[in-house]
């Protein structure tokens, strides 16, 4: 709070020509909102050194908790370098740039050691965010192509998220491994588009598949041109989410008047769409844009209603392909991954990044806090770490 007081030129009154006043009140208040450029804070530490009168032994203060041996770097700035990179998707020779510009020389290479060295020590946090997400009921995947220096392979960072669980997997190719190590063997509704490298999970044992709505709307949007009747489609599919706005808006306390919109309103409407599909099918040849779109839609028309008969299953798995935005945000910005090593570090930081966003929770202060504490704690233990629990630990 700073006082800004009258100037002593305007302290005299055209009315009475009298100079005596009176305050009023604490003042009026005036807001400005100023940016205090970024600082580094060196602390030295002066560790006490005692010697025994009797000249035979000598001890010396323990060193201040670091994050791991041999560095001079606090978890400080080793979070700011995570959260800078895996949540504003900051390349790491721009944070160059700008310590430079700060009077700090901060070396990439430096800077990219710390980073990956974080990734190892978060990544007990990170595999056990994905087996809780295994564990889940009901399970949003998605993936996107994350490059290495290697241009013999097509790596891919997949996302699998359940509540306020977020994971990601870097993997070096696009097929099924991937979907099977973290879904394998596991039971409950998997909601993806159509791609094939999911089927390995979603076989008569496995999971139930529930399709993206999202996904076949860009379809027909994508036919509207050529079929301008593409657009019965499209207000069919805007009145179903149309629906669920209302139903979030309206902030329906119970489950069941969830599942009577569905079912009363949002049936219906589905029914009517696989009616009007059925009578196109016929107008339009398979290998166009439109009859694509028709065959899409009733090709995978049980997955597509799935959400039809339970509230937890959304309509699309556009959170998903939310949580890879900031991994195609930060390819374009820093264009690739090292190798696979590099992208396994990174997979585990997004992780727990966006865990801890979901949650609500400072990734930077959680990250100051957790990554001195991750060596200490046992591994049974490592749950009271996770981003939704932290908060009730931290001081």
């Amino acid at each position: 709070m700073v006082d800004v007081p009258v100037p002593a030129t305007e302290r005299h009154c055209p009315k009475c020509d009298g100079s005596h006043f009176t305050k009023l009140g604490e003042g009026k208040p005036s807001q400005v909102t100023e940016y205090i450029q970024g600082y580094f804070r060196k602390r030295i530490f002066r560790r006490e050194t005692l010697a025994c009168r009797c000249g035979q032994h000598v001890v010396t203060a323990p060193v201040p908790d670091k994050v791991f041996d041999k560095t001079q770097y606090g978890p400080g700035f080793l979070a700011h370098l995570v959260v800078s990179k895996c949540c504003d998707s900051l390349p790491l020779y721009r944070m160059e740039q700008q310590f430079g510009r700060l009077g700090i020389p901060m070396s990439r290479s430096t800077m990219t050691d710390l980073f990956h060295r974080a990734g190892e020590l978060v990544a007990p946090l990170a595999h056990r965010i994905v087996a809780l997400i295994a564990a889940s009921e009901i399970v949003l995947a998605d993936e996107t192509p994350m490059p290495v220096q290697d241009d013999r392979k097509k790596p891919y960072i997949w996302t699998f998220i359940s509540g306020t669980l977020v994971a990601y997997r870097f993997s070096v190719s696009r097929s099924g491994e991937t979907p099977k190590a973290i879904l394998g063997g596991t039971t409950g509704t998997l909601v993806v588009d159509m791609y094939t490298g999911y089927n390995v999970v979603t076989g008569v044992e496995g999971r139930r598949r529930a399709g993206c709505l999202s996904h076949a709307r860009r379809k027909f949007f994508k036919a509207l041109n050529s079929a301008p009747e593409a657009q019965v489609a499209l207000d069919l599919i805007r009145d179903i989410y149309v629906i669920e706005r209302d139903v979030k808006m309206a902030r329906e306390t119970g489950e069941v008047d969830h599942a009577r919109a569905r079912w009363e309103q949002c049936l219906p409407i589905m029914d009517k769409l696989y009616v009007w599909l059925a009578k196109q099918k016929l107008q339009h040849p398979p290998k166009s844009v439109m009859g694509n779109a028709i065959s899409y839609t009733l090709k995978n028309w049980q997955a597509l209603t799935r959400f039809i008969t339970n509230t937890a299953i959304p309509p699309d798995n556009n959170r998903s392909e939310r949580a890879l935005r900031v991994v195609a945000l930060g390819r374009k910005n820093f264009l690739f991954a090292g190798n696979k090593d590099s992208g396994e570090n990174l997979a585990a930081l997004y992780t727990v990044v966006a865990t801890c966003v979901a949650n609500e929770v400072d990734p930077l202060a959680y990250l100051t806090d957790v990554l001195t504490r991750l060596d200490s704690t046992p591994a049974d233990q490592v749950d009271t770490l996770l981003p939704q629990n932290w908060a009730l630990l931290a001081p």
